[in-house]
């Protein structure tokens, strides 16, 4: 009996140790063309277009990821040090984006008079690059760069021309966050503030 308990122990330690804290990282890519990518994954070329792309890379491993593009603008290189996810965005488009918050019951937080407010400030801070930083959670992607979001590589991301459905379990995914073109963003902060003027009687 003695044999068979130490034999029990030695095999969970084995699974311990050999099950230790895992490394990897999830690169998710914007482009306006097809994303050619080759085997290695870390050879990218995208042309020009006008129709958004997406594709997601997942790479094992805590080492220096090195992805070679090639664009229509030139070569260039971006680097992923950190574990979790990033967004790479080879669009000709900044992009902009934060983490959402949901409500309880799963649907969008409502959005009061005080709060849609608090929202137009947030978003014209977010078009404008500033207090942007990963503790806020608010992200400011420009062209031909890549961006670390979080170091949950499974957290949902719904990119430009994506809306979150109003139906969406939130309580399926760790975190959520939504990234539009900052153009986009420019639209939704004119479409907020003219709802306020007829709200107001203006």
């Amino acid at each position: 009996m003695k044999k068979i308990k130490i034999a029990v122990v030695l095999m969970a330690s084995t699974l311990l140790f050999s099950c230790g804290p895992s490394h990897s990282k999830r690169i998710l890519i914007y482009a306006s063309s097809d994303i050619q990518v080759d085997a290695s994954q870390k050879n990218i070329t995208v042309t020009e277009g006008t129709t958004h792309h997406e594709k997601v890379l997942d790479f094992p491993g805590s080492g220096t990821i090195t992805l070679n593009v090639e664009s229509p603008t030139g070569k260039f290189n971006l680097e992923a040090t950190d574990d979790g996810l990033y967004i790479a965005n080879l669009k000709p488009d900044t992009l902009v984006g934060s983490y959402q918050q949901v409500g309880a019951d799963n649907g969008q937080v409502k959005i009061t008079p005080e709060r849609k407010e608090a929202m137009i400030d947030s978003l014209e801070k977010l078009v404008n690059g500033t207090n942007i930083s990963a503790a806020n959670k608010n992200y400011f992607i420009k062209p031909h760069s890549m961006v670390w979001i979080t170091k949950t590589v499974n957290a949902k991301i719904f990119g430009p021309f994506t809306t979150i459905p109003s139906g969406f379990d939130a309580s399926t995914v760790p975190e959520i966050y939504k990234f539009y073109k900052v153009d986009d963003v420019r639209d939704i902060i004119a479409r907020l503030k003219k709802l306020g003027e007829l709200n107001s009687g203006n």
